[in-house]
């Protein structure tokens, strides 16, 4: 079976690295934790690794740099300046990058996302400021849009994942947002209990993204960008409901079959399309 070989970044305050390996690992994939030292040369020590035997690149959460100078600005510019043609070959060649939360937050600074018309470099997006004005730690309930050409959604429909931020409100000119719509990259939104989009209504919308976007691709739907950490839903235990759901089929002479968190089939998609296409 071909090996199929995620590097998740690491370092700096990134803090979501261990459960992302973990993730992968499920999903098939050799992961590797690599701290970003390694990646970008400097004075003292010249990198030791290039993007080149990876297929898959996953921009983790957690705070890069404490977010000093906004959500994952310092992240993006410091992949930019060192390592920005090796990211572009990386697309180039057709393998995928996955940004989450903070990773996310890193996307649209770098200008990966949304990456329209294969421009990556434009920045024509935002995570900003909760219209809270808190941090977030919930459970949310997600719609994926079945027309969404992103490759890590596939075959999904619902999820529920946990949201953690201060600064995961997507903000965009009305333009951007109907060409996102258009164009079938908004790939997850926030929704209400029954799956309905959220309508901007809080705690369904955690963070007053608006049209409920919780997560966009680009136009290949190789980049995908999502707030709600599918890491963190890697085992049934996860969920804070997991007692109640194990109790309920008990007593109906059931039992959990499938140990597997909701998480993970984004990972799987990914490790299969590699193994399909590359």
């Amino acid at each position: 079976m071909k090996t199929v070989r995620a590097l998740v970044l690491t370092g700096y305050g990134l803090n979501c690295d261990y459960e992302t390996d973990f993730s992968l690992q499920l999903a098939g994939a050799h992961s590797e934790r690599v701290h970003v030292n390694e990646l970008i040369p400097s004075e003292k020590s010249n990198a030791t690794v290039t993007l080149d035997k990876y297929h898959i690149l996953v921009l983790g959460g957690g705070f890069s740099w404490a977010d000093d100078h906004g959500a994952g600005v310092i992240m993006a510019s410091k992949l930019r300046y060192n390592i920005g043609e090796q990211i572009e070959k990386f697309i180039g060649e057709g393998k995928l990058i996955i940004g989450i939360c903070n990773g996310f937050q890193a996307l649209v600074n770098l200008g990966l996302l949304p990456g329209f018309d294969g421009d990556y470099h434009a920045r024509k997006v935002a995570l900003t400021y909760n219209d809270s004005g808190n941090f977030v730690d919930r459970w949310v309930t997600l719609k994926v849009q079945k027309e969404s050409a992103c490759i890590f959604t596939k075959g999904i429909s619902t999820l529920e994942l946990p949201v953690r931020h201060g600064e995961g409100k997507f903000y965009a000119k009305k333009e951007i947002i109907d060409r996102l719509i258009e164009k079938n990259q908004v790939v997850i939104r926030y929704a209400d209990e029954e799956g309905d989009p959220a309508q901007g209504k809080w705690p369904f919308n955690p963070n007053g993204s608006l049209y409920d976007i919780a997560g966009v691709c680009d136009s290949t739907g190789r980049i995908f960008g999502v707030m709600p950490h599918p890491e963190a839903y890697n085992h049934y235990t996860n969920h804070p409901d997991w007692t109640r759901k194990r109790e309920e089929l008990a007593r109906m002479g059931k039992q959990i079959v499938d140990e597997e968190g909701e998480g993970i089939a984004i990972f799987r998609n990914a490790v299969k399309y590699i193994r399909k296409n590359l």
